[in-house]
């Protein structure tokens, strides 16, 4: 019985050939969609996934409560770890964790004549007890002791050493100033792994190597922990959260927490507001999770509507079947075997076009995704797909043409309820809401994308390069600058600890006159060199950057506008203000600039000035139109002056556009998917036009007949599907308006969702609805009406 519908089926799909190649690329594509985001979604999903002690991994964040608001973030005081193993019992293991070399940066190795850069962290030694990183060779108790060890991956222990066995007990070369010893090797790191780095250096070593982690005022690094099993999350975070209070004192006008995130969390929600978790990745995994369904849903729609077109058509063959004996089950049987049969070719065709596009979406989604055929649970979730998609896109047709009468049929008198009229026309409806949704979704995500990128963000970052303190340009700085500014391609010259776009340090216990004794005030803290001002080009609200022409600058300070509000200091020029040890006064007062995402209001930022600072970021002002030249020249001065180290450089606004990757990848995949779901939507808009028109088929002849014209008769058919858009409008724009203010809350600066997004999203909507339903409307208006008035 089963073979024999699966033929029948086959004849009827053969027989209508361009009725079947309709819903076979209207169902490839929303399955080839929906297999792309699964993909997509699996490899999100799965990230830091493979850790043996997930359920008991956490990391802290500080919650901190001023000024009437609440604020939080991951990072911590530097001894925090070691300290809470020590206090808190359920805490089995403890480590500290922060990058070797500035954000954005590679550290220089050497062994031998083998020169490489390499992408480092300082970590405790419970780290490989605390997370899955399988050693090769050393211990995980002792790897991270001392303070000259040094623990590197496969790939690094190869590329230094030709194999992982021979690294181990070698002396490495770090930055040309010290000689670690390789006391571990570890396999490579997963690409699902949020952390990737190719070796850690020991905890003591940054310790070591940073005086400021020892002020409980100061933060910067993360701090991991696991719990024993037997503890209970919430009862260590009640214990934790005033812990910092063994070790400063508490302010009466501020507060400070510790909280607990597991860890396998911390990909997916990494954002903050009033102070607790708050979304971050899972809101753009959640967001193409639906807009997977809604494109299937559109698909599965498209041929419903196409399978009820063809009714009439089918109709004869219903009745004579049901004259015969055939049951409404068999006949149901039958439709639901051509739809499974159609979904079925779609598959095929589906992972054909996936396996086309997957190069393309994976340079989109900078990812390596694969389909896992060798995945027992690959194909159970394809076969799902499919088997539901089918089961979704034939039911009704099938209830629906099962359901028809044999005497009216047969009879000539084929008609249809205003229920299934009502029902096919809310389909149409539903399809044109989510297209609207989706256009107005593109439209704002664009904009949002763009306002970042043309922003104001308070300094210059074209022309501006960036290049790493390392090596012989410690010392050598100022020779480094003064040859760079001989060379008419270079404008200005600075150094910076960080980047500007990477400004996490932060730092408390500033002083200023006036300031509330139980006020506490967290300051994102910057050291720069002369000249910073004039290099990023940024714009003084008050006073003058540091100038080599006043001595007193080596103990002088620069803050923003938002630091001096919080200070209360209409005129800061000229204010002493106490920085820990360091005494000083105000000589500047900058205007805002972005020093972070976006996402985040601008924080209070207080700077000071060393030239000699031995780490960070070389920033280099280039002149408009000389880039190539001045790169070239710079790689020169870099190899002349710096020879043991390989010469690299970043631009200011890759690395700006690198904070808004995620947003970057949203914006390309709501174009493609929203274009999508509009054509698949007209395609089943265009199948309702054919149902329709076959309808009125008889109608449209006697208007004819009466002297009815083209221009006519088209408008009395399209006006129907008219009002079915409008109907999508009046749903979609509210819906679309409110998931857009949603999405956009993240942002802590946004463009506005104007008007005319709206009135623009309802008239392309309107447009391409009419041009698809004006090709049935008019074909059917220039028919001969002899046609459908004859009788047979």
């Amino acid at each position: 019985m089963l073979i024999n519908y699966f033929k029948i089926a086959w004849r009827n799909l053969a027989k209508h050939k361009s009725f079947t190649a309709i819903n076979v690329l209207g169902l490839a594509l929303g399955m080839a969609c929906s297999l792309l985001i699964m993909l997509w979604v699996q490899d999100e999903r799965s990230v830091d996934s493979f850790h043996k002690n997930g359920d008991q991994l956490y990391q802290v964040y500080e919650r901190q409560y001023y000024d009437g608001k609440v604020d939080a973030g991951y990072t911590t005081q530097g001894l925090l770890a070691d300290e809470l193993k020590k206090v808190i019992p359920e805490i089995q293991y403890a480590s500290g964790f922060e990058y070797v070399s500035a954000p954005g940066t590679l550290t220089t190795l050497q062994a031998g004549e083998k020169v490489n850069k390499m992408q480092g962290f300082f970590a405790g030694n419970d780290f490989f007890s605390m997370f899955s990183y399988p050693l090769l060779y050393g211990s995980t108790t002792d790897a991270l002791v001392a303070p000259e060890a040094i623990a590197v991956s496969r790939k690094m222990a190869e590329s230094f050493f030709d194999r992982p066995e021979n690294a181990i007990g070698k002396t490495i070369r770090f930055e040309d100033k010290e000689d670690l010893m390789i006391t571990a090797v570890f396999e490579n790191l997963p690409a699902n792994s949020s952390q990737q780095f190719d070796f850690l250096r020991s905890w003591p070593a940054f310790v070591q190597q940073n005086n400021w982690v020892n002020n409980w005022s100061n933060t910067s690094p993360s701090t991991f922990v696991q719990l024993r099993k037997d503890a209970v999350p919430g009862k260590v975070q009640a214990n934790i959260k005033d812990f910092i209070y063994r070790y400063t004192e508490r302010s009466k006008s501020s507060v400070t927490e510790l909280a607990l995130q597991p860890y396998t969390e911390r990909y997916l929600y990494s954002n903050f507001k009033n102070g607790v978790v708050d979304g971050g990745r899972i809101q753009y995994v959640q967001l193409f999770t639906w807009v997977a369904i809604f494109i299937l849903l559109i698909a599965c729609i498209n041929f419903m509507n196409l399978a009820t077109a063809r009714s009439a058509t089918r109709a004869k063959e219903v009745g004579v079947r049901k004259v015969i004996g055939a049951l409404r089950s068999s006949l149901i049987g039958q439709f639901l075997s051509e739809a499974m049969l159609i979904t079925f070719i779609s598959a095929i065709l589906a992972v054909v076009l996936v396996l086309l596009l997957l190069p393309a979406f994976n340079m989109i989604t900078s990812r390596q995704l694969t389909l896992p055929v060798s995945q027992p649970l690959f194909w159970g979730s394809f076969v799902g797909l499919l088997l539901l998609t089918g089961f979704t896109a034939g039911i009704y047709p099938a209830f629906f043409l099962s359901a028809l009468k044999p005497i009216k049929v047969l009879k000539g008198k084929l008609s249809f309820g205003k229920s299934a009229a009502f029902f096919r026309k809310g389909l149409v409806v539903f399809q044109f809401t989510l297209s609207i949704i989706l256009i107005v979704g593109m439209v704002v995500i664009y904009r949002q994308v763009n306002f970042i990128q043309s922003k104001n963000i308070g300094y210059n970052r074209e022309n501006l390069v960036y290049v790493p303190i390392e090596g012989n340009l410690v010392k050598n700085y100022s020779v480094f600058k003064d040859e760079l500014l001989r060379n008419p391609a270079f404008v200005s010259i600075s150094k910076m600890r960080n980047s500007p776009t990477i400004i996490e340090h932060h730092a408390g216990g500033i002083e200023w006159p006036g300031k509330d004794p139980n006020l506490s005030v967290s300051f994102a803290d910057g050291v720069v060199g002369y000249d910073f001002v004039k290099t990023m080009q940024l714009q003084m609200a008050q006073g003058r950057d540091f100038s080599k022409e006043f001595i007193s600058d080596s103990t002088a300070f620069l803050i923003n506008e938002t630091a001096a509000a919080k200070m209360g200091l209409d005129d800061a020029v000229g204010t002493s203000i106490k920085w820990g040890k360091r005494n000083g006064k105000i000589i500047g007062v900058l205007k805002d600039f972005h020093f972070s995402s976006m996402h985040q209001a601008i924080d209070p930022l207080i700077i000071r000035l060393d030239e000699n600072w031995s780490w960070g970021t070389i920033l280099v002002r280039t002149k408009a139109g000389e880039t190539k030249q001045a790169i070239s020249s710079l790689q020169a001065i870099c190899k002349d002056l710096n020879p043991k180290f390989p010469f690299t450089y970043q631009f200011s606004d890759l690395e700006f556009d690198r904070l808004y990757k995620s947003e970057l990848v949203v914006s390309k995949l709501a174009d493609g998917f929203a274009l999508l779901a509009i054509f698949i939507s007209c395609m089943g808009l265009f199948g309702l036009a054919t149902f329709i028109t076959a309808q009125r088929k008889k109608e449209i002849g006697v208007r004819k007949v009466l002297g009815a014209g083209v221009a006519g008769i088209t408008a009395l058919l399209s006006i129907d599907f008219i009002k079915l858009v409008l109907v999508a409008v009046i749903i979609g724009l509210p819906v679309s308006a409110w998931m857009m203010n949603k999405w956009l809350e993240d942002f802590a600066y946004k463009s506005a969702i104007s008007w005319w997004i709206f009135i623009g999203a309802a008239a392309i909507a309107i447009c391409v609805a009419l041009v698809t339903v004006s090709f049935q409307a008019i074909k059917a208006a220039v028919a001969n009406p002899v046609k459908s008035l004859r009788t047979e």
